[in-house]
Parts: structure tokens; C-alpha cells; sequence
């Protein structure tokens, strides 16, 4: 009998709560903050059997406990039980969301190389082998740390905000920054793609976060892309932690 898992993803822009029924996905929640009243409202509604918390912020301490007293809880660190390994100097560095990204790869593709590019605050590139070896990657600035850095560190540039619609050649100062942001970032994934490829031969590229939908149609390489990947991640390491 299916059972629901709640997994909470508290990331740089936004709090997140995947609700899971088994293995399906039923819904995705955007909470408006971290207090304890928000987290038993959604516990006192789905009531879950397992929860998972994946945070990259100082949250509210409280939650953990919380989560605890009301299911079968596991808190994403370091110390987390994973089908994968981590062959880098400090594993206790890696984010909590680039752990879930790597094993809803490993997940999906198992025994084969994966590249993981996740679209969010920041870019992130994400490299698992085929022996499930979570080798590291890449950081660069996100779509709108790009947009505000050109706002911040000019006299001029207007704060822009995204498009689908733009041109190649901008017209304007918006559609100028528009076209050197987007087609820049689709430049800059296309040819990380490209470097990977001369090293490793071939492998997946699954494409994932809030802001994917802007880049599919602007790359040239061919991708696996779910704007949910990281939810899928997390639930898979739900079920490997709460057994």
C-alpha cells in the first residue's frame, strides 16, 4: 500500500515541499516561510509516514524536531546513507541539493555517466561515472544573479527581468541584456557539455530547476530534461535513510 513522503527542499531562492504517494509525484508546494505553524499545517494535511529536509540555509532549528515527533524523518547531510560515492577532498562540503540531483541520475540511468546541469540560483554541474562515483563539477552564477549583477555594478543597466521573448540582436537595453544573459548562459552549458564530452565519451545530460524551461529550445546538445529531478532525488534517498 502506497504511503505519502514529504520531501522539504529549503533552497537559496525558494522552500519547497514534494508530496509523494509511493513513487508519484502528486504535487509540489511553495512555502511562504520556515515557521513551525507552515510545517504542521502540511503535516496535519498529508499526513506522511516518512519525511525528508534538504536545506542549503540556516532554517529554523525547530523543524527538525518536528519532522521528527510526526514521522519517520531523516535530515540530508554528509552523514546520509547514499547509493553513491563521493571521492572528493571534503564530502561535507556538497550541497544537500546537488546530492539529491546526482541520485535522481542514478536513479533514472544507473551504471551509466550522467551530467547533471541544475538551473537555480546558480548554475551547477554535477558529474556522476558509471561506477556511481559523484566526481564533482561546476558552479557559475544563475540567470538572475547575472541580471542583478549587471543592475548592481553599473550606473545604468535597468534590473531586468525574464523573458522567453527576445531576439537574437536586442533592439534595446532590455532586449540587449535579455539576448547576452540567456544565449550566454546556452553558450556557456553547451560548451561545458562539449568539454565533458572530450573526457568522458559519451553520457546523459539531464537538465533540471527553476529556470531549465528557458534553455531547452537554446541548446544544441541533446538533453534529458525534468523540472522536478531534484524531488525524485530526494525521495530516492528518503526510502535509501528510512527504512
Amino acid at each position: 500500500m502506497p504511503s505519502i513522503t514529504l520531501c522539504f527542499d529549503f533552497g537559496n531562492t525558494r522552500l519547497k515541499c514534494a508530496v509523494f504517494d509511493g513513487r508519484e509525484l502528486l504535487d509540489v508546494i511553495v512555502l511562504e516561510n520556515d515557521e513551525t505553524s507552515t510545517i504542521q499545517a502540511i503535516l496535519e494535511k498529508y499526513k506522511p509516514v516518512k519525511t525528508l529536509l534538504s536545506s542549503v540555509i540556516k532554517h529554523n532549528p525547530e523543524i527538525n524536531s518536528l519532522l521528527d515527533s510526526s514521522s519517520r524523518f531523516h535530515l540530508l547531510d554528509h552523514h546520509s546513507k547514499l547509493p553513491i560515492t563521493s571521492p572528493v577532498g571534503k564530502p561535507e562540503t556538497i550541497g544537500a541539493d546537488r546530492l539529491g540531483l546526482v541520485v535522481a541520475a542514478v536513479d533514472l540511468f544507473p551504471r551509466m555517466n550522467n551530467l547533471i546541469v541544475g538551473l537555480g540560483s546558480a548554475i551547477t554541474y554535477n558529474f556522476v561515472n558509471k561506477y556511481h562515483e559523484f566526481l564533482g563539477g561546476g558552479i557559475s552564477p544563475g540567470m538572475e544573479m547575472r541580471f542583478k549583477s549587471l543592475h548592481t555594478f553599473t550606473a545604468l543597466l535597468p534590473l531586468v527581468e525574464k523573458d522567453w521573448n527576445f531576439p537574437l540582436v536586442g533592439y534595446d537595453t532590455r532586449t540587449n541584456i535579455l539576448s547576452g544573459v540567456i544565449l550566454g548562459m546556452a553558450k556557456e552549458i553547451d560548451g561545458t557539455i562539449d568539454a565533458y564530452a572530450e573526457r568522458y565519451g559519451n553520457f546523459n545530460v539531464l537538465l533540471t530547476g527553476g529556470d531549465a524551461p528557458y534553455f531547452v529550445y537554446h541548446l544544441k546538445n541533446k538533453i534529458f530534461a525534468d523540472p522536478n529531478l531534484i524531488y525524485k532525488g530526494l525521495y530516492a534517498i528518503s526510502e535509501f535513510n528510512n527504512v
